[in-house]
């Protein structure tokens, strides 16, 4: 099934099973491993129905044009992690079909997904993941090494200083604060120049003006990197700071017994229901 040529990214009956084997899931190389979502422990799956229940989430039908940028609002178990692994190409739907900027990420075969992943994509995790052991500079010289590429140094220098972080260079994480690693980490997403950044929470442990700042970061490198934000959080201040925002569209998904389904949707049994997909 093709996307819609307009759409930036488009989800159309889109389903996944918790428990069992994940199909679509490789290995990640230790090296790659920072960067990418960590899905391993079914965090979507609601409490007392563990992944041996095959936890089925229903995903709303919905198209991002292009420009835009999308909240996932929705409670603790409703898919919003999920929803960035399938985005990212960690998981396979069960059902469905995901489209990418056109590219349908779920059909592309392993050695496709990373090349695809490494090239277009960055992600700012809620557990940073900076390796305790070695420096900033060699933290944002991993994403280059898992691919096969010489770290650009230039490149790191220049992200380092754009973000105001540049005198980190050679520290390690322990000596940095909460909102510094998190510039470390952003920084990290953007090396490549992604067509999309999705971040997991990146809220979620901030005081007030931390939340701020990191929220005033995240648009600003968005606008001057034309990259796409993706952003899943529960955190109701991530809506009133971004309520002015036209290109920021919320998609709110929620859980209903065995379903991802917005508001006031028909049961499970009923047809795909449409997307809870608003503006401001």
């Amino acid at each position: 099934m093709a996307s819609t040529d307009a759409a930036l990214i488009a989800s159309h009956g889109l389903r996944f099973r918790h428990g069992g084997a994940v199909r679509g899931r490789r290995p990640v190389a230790a090296a790659e491993a920072p960067s990418l979502p960590d899905v391993s422990d079914s965090s979507d799956a609601p409490a007392g129905r563990g992944s041996s229940a095959g936890f089925l989430l229903r995903f709303p039908d919905f198209e991002l044009p292009r420009g835009g940028h999308l909240l996932l609002r929705g409670a603790s178990g409703s898919g919003k992690s999920t929803l960035l692994a399938l985005m990212a190409g960690l998981l396979t739907p069960t059902a469905g079909h995901l489209a990418m900027d056109g590219v349908e990420i779920g059909a592309l075969a392993p050695a496709a997904r990373d090349a695809w992943r490494g090239a277009h994509l960055g992600f700012v995790p809620q557990r940073l993941h900076l390796s305790p052991s070695l420096s900033v500079r060699d933290n944002l010289a991993l994403p280059y090494v898992a691919a096969g590429l010489r770290p650009d140094d230039a490149r790191i220098a220049a992200l380092l200083a754009e973000l105001g972080i540049a005198q980190l260079l050679d520290r390690r994480p322990h000596a940095l604060s909460q909102g510094q690693a998190q510039r470390v980490a952003l920084a990290r997403a953007l090396l490549r120049a992604p067509r999309f950044v999705l971040a997991d929470e990146p809220t979620a442990n901030l005081d007030d003006e931390a939340c701020d700042a990191t929220l005033a970061l995240l648009r600003r490198v968005a606008d001057e990197h034309g990259a796409s934000l993706v952003i899943a959080s529960h955190d109701a201040r991530i809506e009133a700071a971004w309520a002015d925002w036209a290109a920021l569209q919320r998609l709110k998904l929620a859980r209903e017994g065995s379903a991802v389904t917005p508001p006031g949707s028909p049961s499970p049994t009923s047809p795909p229901p449409s997307p809870s997909f608003s503006n401001p």
